[in-house]
């Protein structure tokens, strides 16, 4: 009995296809239907029909951001230590301090450099703790940058002197 079924079903699925009609009333509206109708003319379908729907990409809370921090105008100064100070100390061991204004309230990264080239990963802080430098004459530059690494602010060179006495 199930399979006579399932055979009948099989063979009255193979016979019904979707005919569709079109027509035009008296007042000019045009109709659709899957009922034959007066003066109704049958509307070949496509086997292919495809329907494609492209969304755009969310944009993220990181995205809103990084466009608001890069539209505006930033500044980064190194506060300390001043411009050609002479820093003292025999480990080559000092902190740079940094501020960009105006303030900004989002998350952004901050990154120094130390003669030209990036000392550690970029942090979170404006302070920096520098160890072990040589001594001699250095210049320092504090890089402003979104959370996706783009540098937005930089701050002008500094130049500094590390001073390191020597055991006789």
């Amino acid at each position: 009995m199930r399979s006579l079924t399932l055979i009948g079903l099989m063979l009255f699925s193979m016979l019904a296809q979707a005919v569709v009609y079109k027509w035009v009333d008296k007042d000019g509206k045009v109709h659709y239907s899957d009922e034959p109708q007066p003066n109704a003319q049958i509307v070949e379908l496509k086997d292919k029909t495809l329907n494609q729907i492209s969304l755009p990409q969310p944009k993220t809370d990181i995205d809103d951001v990084n466009q608001a921090i890069e539209s505006i105008q930033y500044q980064v100064n190194i506060t300390a230590p001043n411009e050609e100070e002479t820093v003292r100390d025999n480990n080559g061991d000092f902190e740079v301090v940094a501020t960009i204004t105006p303030e900004l309230k989002g998350q952004y990264l901050m990154a120094i450099k130390l003669d030209g080239k990036p000392i550690g990963q970029p942090q979170v802080g404006n302070i920096f703790q520098l160890k072990n430098i040589d001594r001699g004459q250095h210049t320092l530059v504090v890089d402003a940058m979104t959370q996706n690494g783009k540098v937005f602010a930089s701050s002008p060179p500094r130049k500094i002197f590390l001073h390191q006495a020597t055991k006789r």
